[in-house]
Protein backbone atom coordinates (compact mmCIF):
# COMPACT_ATOMS: atom_id res chain seq x y z
CA UNK A 1 0.00 0.00 0.00
CA UNK A 2 1.15 3.52 -0.75
CA UNK A 3 2.06 5.15 2.19
CA UNK A 4 1.80 8.94 2.15
CA UNK A 5 -1.36 10.52 -0.14
CA UNK A 6 0.74 13.91 -1.43
CA UNK A 7 -2.52 16.17 -1.33
CA UNK A 8 -2.52 19.53 -3.70
CA UNK A 9 -4.98 22.11 -3.62
CA UNK A 10 -4.43 24.70 -6.88
CA UNK A 11 -6.19 27.02 -8.49
CA UNK A 12 -5.20 29.28 -11.39
CA UNK A 13 -1.53 28.88 -10.68
CA UNK A 14 0.29 26.54 -13.58
CA UNK A 15 3.99 28.01 -13.34
CA UNK A 16 3.83 27.41 -9.75
CA UNK A 17 2.34 24.10 -9.58
CA UNK A 18 4.62 22.40 -12.67
CA UNK A 19 7.78 23.46 -10.05
CA UNK A 20 5.79 21.87 -7.27
CA UNK A 21 5.56 18.35 -9.11
CA UNK A 22 8.83 19.08 -10.33
CA UNK A 23 9.97 18.86 -6.74
CA UNK A 24 8.06 15.47 -6.18
CA UNK A 25 9.35 14.24 -9.20
CA UNK A 26 12.74 14.11 -7.61
CA UNK A 27 11.71 12.65 -4.48
CA UNK A 28 12.63 8.83 -3.74
CA UNK A 29 12.98 6.33 -0.62
CA UNK A 30 9.47 5.99 0.22
CA UNK A 31 6.18 5.20 -1.94
CA UNK A 32 3.91 7.93 -2.32
CA UNK A 33 0.13 9.05 -4.45
CA UNK A 34 -0.16 12.36 -5.91
CA UNK A 35 -4.04 13.70 -5.75
CA UNK A 36 -4.34 17.12 -7.74
CA UNK A 37 -7.62 18.93 -6.84
CA UNK A 38 -8.21 21.91 -9.06
CA UNK A 39 -10.76 24.89 -9.13
CA UNK A 40 -8.94 27.57 -11.26
CA UNK A 41 -11.41 29.55 -12.96
CA UNK A 42 -10.07 29.31 -17.20
CA UNK A 43 -8.13 25.38 -18.33
CA UNK A 44 -6.74 23.81 -15.34
CA UNK A 45 -3.35 24.29 -13.73
CA UNK A 46 -2.42 20.83 -14.31
CA UNK A 47 -3.82 20.81 -18.30
CA UNK A 48 -0.42 22.65 -19.45
CA UNK A 49 3.10 21.24 -21.53
CA UNK A 50 4.97 22.16 -18.31
CA UNK A 51 2.57 20.59 -15.83
CA UNK A 52 1.95 17.62 -18.16
CA UNK A 53 5.23 16.48 -18.20
CA UNK A 54 6.13 16.19 -14.65
CA UNK A 55 2.97 14.02 -14.51
CA UNK A 56 4.00 12.18 -17.06
CA UNK A 57 7.20 11.42 -15.65
CA UNK A 58 5.86 10.66 -11.84
CA UNK A 59 3.15 8.05 -13.54
CA UNK A 60 6.35 6.57 -15.66
CA UNK A 61 8.12 5.44 -12.46
CA UNK A 62 5.74 4.15 -10.45
CA UNK A 63 3.88 7.07 -8.92
CA UNK A 64 0.06 7.50 -9.12
CA UNK A 65 -1.34 10.81 -10.17
CA UNK A 66 -4.99 11.39 -9.80
CA UNK A 67 -6.02 14.80 -11.51
CA UNK A 68 -9.61 16.25 -10.21
CA UNK A 69 -11.37 19.23 -11.23
CA UNK A 70 -13.72 20.84 -8.24
CA UNK A 71 -16.05 23.29 -8.69
CA UNK A 72 -18.08 24.98 -7.42
CA UNK A 73 -15.66 27.04 -4.90
CA UNK A 74 -16.74 26.46 -1.59
CA UNK A 75 -13.36 28.07 0.35
CA UNK A 76 -10.11 26.31 0.96
CA UNK A 77 -11.21 24.61 3.79
CA UNK A 78 -13.90 22.84 2.05
CA UNK A 79 -11.23 22.14 -0.80
CA UNK A 80 -8.90 20.55 1.54
CA UNK A 81 -12.07 18.14 3.42
CA UNK A 82 -12.64 17.47 -0.43
CA UNK A 83 -8.61 16.31 -0.85
CA UNK A 84 -8.78 14.23 2.60
CA UNK A 85 -12.06 12.20 1.41
CA UNK A 86 -9.90 11.09 -1.38
CA UNK A 87 -7.51 9.78 0.83
CA UNK A 88 -6.54 5.79 0.93
CA UNK A 89 -2.77 6.07 2.75
CA UNK A 90 -2.06 5.99 6.63
CA UNK A 91 -0.37 9.33 5.89
CA UNK A 92 -1.58 12.60 4.41
CA UNK A 93 0.93 15.37 2.83
CA UNK A 94 -0.50 18.86 2.31
CA UNK A 95 1.34 20.45 0.04
CA UNK A 96 0.71 23.62 -1.17
CA UNK A 97 0.69 24.36 -4.96
CA UNK A 98 3.33 26.98 -4.79
CA UNK A 99 5.96 25.19 -2.38
CA UNK A 100 8.86 22.99 -3.99
CA UNK A 101 10.77 20.37 -2.30
CA UNK A 102 14.39 19.25 -2.07
CA UNK A 103 14.75 15.58 -2.65
CA UNK A 104 14.34 13.90 0.65
CA UNK A 105 11.91 16.04 2.08
CA UNK A 106 8.89 13.25 1.69
CA UNK A 107 11.42 10.32 2.87
CA UNK A 108 12.31 12.51 5.98
CA UNK A 109 9.02 13.20 7.09
CA UNK A 110 7.65 9.77 6.78
CA UNK A 111 10.64 8.76 9.21
CA UNK A 112 10.19 11.45 11.23
CA UNK A 113 6.32 10.68 11.46
CA UNK A 114 7.23 6.91 12.32
CA UNK A 115 9.47 7.89 14.52
CA UNK A 116 7.30 10.09 16.75
CA UNK A 117 4.69 8.76 16.65
CA UNK A 118 2.60 12.13 17.23
CA UNK A 119 -0.22 13.41 15.06
CA UNK A 120 1.93 15.18 12.40
CA UNK A 121 5.38 16.69 11.12
CA UNK A 122 6.02 19.75 9.09
CA UNK A 123 8.38 20.86 7.27
CA UNK A 124 7.78 24.53 7.42
CA UNK A 125 8.03 26.41 3.99
CA UNK A 126 10.81 29.07 3.69
CA UNK A 127 11.18 32.02 1.80
CA UNK A 128 14.94 31.61 0.29
CA UNK A 129 14.66 35.39 -0.56
CA UNK A 130 15.66 36.48 3.09
CA UNK A 131 18.56 34.15 3.09
CA UNK A 132 20.82 37.70 4.68
CA UNK A 133 17.71 38.26 6.77
CA UNK A 134 18.96 36.71 10.34
CA UNK A 135 15.90 37.75 12.55
CA UNK A 136 17.36 36.17 16.03
CA UNK A 137 14.43 37.88 17.83
CA UNK A 138 11.31 35.51 15.75
CA UNK A 139 14.01 32.58 16.40
CA UNK A 140 13.80 33.19 20.22
CA UNK A 141 10.92 30.72 20.92
CA UNK A 142 12.79 28.03 19.03
CA UNK A 143 12.39 24.65 21.21
CA UNK A 144 13.52 20.98 20.54
CA UNK A 145 10.86 18.01 21.38
CA UNK A 146 13.30 16.34 24.81
CA UNK A 147 11.83 12.96 24.29
CA UNK A 148 8.26 12.22 22.79
CA UNK A 149 6.12 14.78 21.46
CA UNK A 150 3.40 15.23 23.94
CA UNK A 151 -0.21 16.57 23.03
CA UNK A 152 -0.47 20.25 23.34
CA UNK A 153 -3.23 22.64 24.00
CA UNK A 154 -2.01 25.71 21.52
CA UNK A 155 -4.70 28.84 22.18
CA UNK A 156 -4.43 31.65 20.61
CA UNK A 157 -2.24 34.56 22.34
CA UNK A 158 -1.05 31.60 24.85
CA UNK A 159 2.35 31.01 25.71
CA UNK A 160 2.89 28.44 22.88
CA UNK A 161 1.40 31.05 20.15
CA UNK A 162 4.51 33.21 20.06
CA UNK A 163 6.15 30.30 17.87
CA UNK A 164 4.33 31.70 15.07
CA UNK A 165 7.42 33.31 14.31
CA UNK A 166 9.39 30.39 13.80
CA UNK A 167 7.96 30.17 10.52
CA UNK A 168 8.83 33.40 8.99
CA UNK A 169 10.69 34.90 6.21
CA UNK A 170 14.16 32.26 6.56
CA UNK A 171 14.09 31.80 10.31
CA UNK A 172 14.11 27.42 9.24
CA UNK A 173 16.92 27.87 7.21
CA UNK A 174 19.06 29.60 9.79
CA UNK A 175 18.16 27.86 12.50
CA UNK A 176 18.37 24.34 10.81
CA UNK A 177 22.07 26.47 9.62
CA UNK A 178 22.60 27.21 13.66
CA UNK A 179 21.99 23.50 14.44
CA UNK A 180 24.56 21.88 11.92
CA UNK A 181 21.56 20.39 9.78
CA UNK A 182 21.87 22.52 6.90
CA UNK A 183 25.31 23.58 5.21
CA UNK A 184 23.73 23.85 1.65
CA UNK A 185 24.23 20.44 0.50
CA UNK A 186 21.13 18.04 1.01
CA UNK A 187 21.64 16.60 4.35
CA UNK A 188 20.57 12.59 4.29
CA UNK A 189 16.95 12.06 5.09
CA UNK A 190 17.39 10.29 8.46
CA UNK A 191 19.22 13.10 9.87
CA UNK A 192 16.63 15.64 11.48
CA UNK A 193 15.64 17.28 14.43
CA UNK A 194 11.28 17.64 15.99
CA UNK A 195 10.84 21.31 17.52
CA UNK A 196 7.95 22.13 18.70
CA UNK A 197 5.23 24.80 16.91
CA UNK A 198 2.39 26.46 17.16
CA UNK A 199 1.34 25.56 13.35
CA UNK A 200 2.72 25.63 9.94
CA UNK A 201 2.11 26.13 6.52
CA UNK A 202 2.69 24.96 3.22
CA UNK A 203 3.73 21.34 4.03
CA UNK A 204 2.39 18.97 6.91
CA UNK A 205 2.54 15.25 6.69
CA UNK A 206 -0.55 14.22 9.03
CA UNK A 207 -1.44 10.62 10.20
CA UNK A 208 -4.53 10.24 9.04
CA UNK A 209 -6.57 8.39 11.27
CA UNK A 210 -5.36 11.21 13.65
CA UNK A 211 -6.63 13.89 11.29
CA UNK A 212 -10.38 12.19 10.68
CA UNK A 213 -10.44 11.70 14.95
CA UNK A 214 -9.80 15.70 15.21
CA UNK A 215 -12.64 16.20 12.51
CA UNK A 216 -10.76 16.94 9.56
CA UNK A 217 -11.63 20.12 7.93
CA UNK A 218 -15.42 19.24 7.87
CA UNK A 219 -15.90 22.07 9.86
CA UNK A 220 -16.01 24.32 6.36
CA UNK A 221 -19.88 23.77 6.99
CA UNK A 222 -19.57 26.16 9.66
CA UNK A 223 -17.75 28.79 8.50
CA UNK A 224 -18.13 31.52 6.03
CA UNK A 225 -16.73 30.72 2.69
CA UNK A 226 -13.95 33.26 2.75
CA UNK A 227 -12.19 32.05 5.96
CA UNK A 228 -8.93 31.81 6.44
CA UNK A 229 -6.74 29.65 9.10
CA UNK A 230 -8.27 26.20 8.46
CA UNK A 231 -4.48 24.92 8.28
CA UNK A 232 -4.18 26.58 11.78
CA UNK A 233 -7.12 25.17 13.30
CA UNK A 234 -6.63 21.34 12.17
CA UNK A 235 -3.48 21.55 13.48
CA UNK A 236 -4.03 22.27 16.22
CA UNK A 237 -6.83 20.37 17.11
CA UNK A 238 -4.53 17.18 16.41
CA UNK A 239 -1.74 18.88 18.90
CA UNK A 240 -4.54 18.72 21.37
CA UNK A 241 -4.90 14.85 20.64
CA UNK A 242 -2.06 13.35 19.69
CA UNK A 243 1.12 16.32 19.37
CA UNK A 244 2.78 17.48 16.53
CA UNK A 245 6.09 18.84 15.82
CA UNK A 246 8.06 20.13 13.24
CA UNK A 247 11.30 19.16 11.83
CA UNK A 248 14.48 20.93 10.46
CA UNK A 249 15.60 20.63 8.11
CA UNK A 250 12.27 21.70 6.68
CA UNK A 251 13.75 21.73 2.66
CA UNK A 252 10.35 23.23 1.78
CA UNK A 253 10.25 26.16 -0.04
CA UNK A 254 7.93 29.01 -0.93
CA UNK A 255 7.91 30.03 -4.23
CA UNK A 256 6.64 33.62 -3.03
CA UNK A 257 4.10 34.16 -5.78
CA UNK A 258 1.42 36.10 -4.64
CA UNK A 259 -1.82 34.20 -3.28
CA UNK A 260 -4.81 33.18 -5.29
CA UNK A 261 -7.18 33.61 -2.17
CA UNK A 262 -9.79 36.25 -2.01
CA UNK A 263 -10.79 38.90 0.71
CA UNK A 264 -10.21 37.06 4.08
CA UNK A 265 -13.59 37.61 6.20
CA UNK A 266 -12.39 35.33 9.41
CA UNK A 267 -10.32 33.27 10.69
CA UNK A 268 -11.20 29.76 11.31
CA UNK A 269 -9.17 29.56 14.59
CA UNK A 270 -11.35 32.95 16.10
CA UNK A 271 -14.46 31.61 14.96
CA UNK A 272 -13.83 27.58 16.09
CA UNK A 273 -11.39 27.35 18.53
CA UNK A 274 -13.35 26.12 21.35
CA UNK A 275 -16.06 24.56 19.37
CA UNK A 276 -15.00 20.82 19.66
CA UNK A 277 -15.19 18.92 16.11
CA UNK A 278 -18.31 16.92 15.20
CA UNK A 279 -17.83 13.03 15.38
CA UNK A 280 -17.27 11.22 12.27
Amino acid sequence: MTAIDVLIPTSGRPVELATTLAGLAAQSGVDFRVVVSDQSDGPPAYDTPSATTLVRALRRRGTPVELLRHLPRRGIAEQRAFLLSRARADAVLYLDDDVWLEPGVLDRLHRALHTLGCGFVAAAMQGLSHLDDVRPDECAPFEMWDGPVRPETVVKDGPAWSRWTLHNAANGVHLAERLGLDTGALPPPQRWVAYKVAWAAGCVLFDRTALLEAGGFDFWRDVPADTHGEDVLSQQRVMARRGGAGILPSGAYHQQSPTTLGGRSASAVDLLALVPPARR
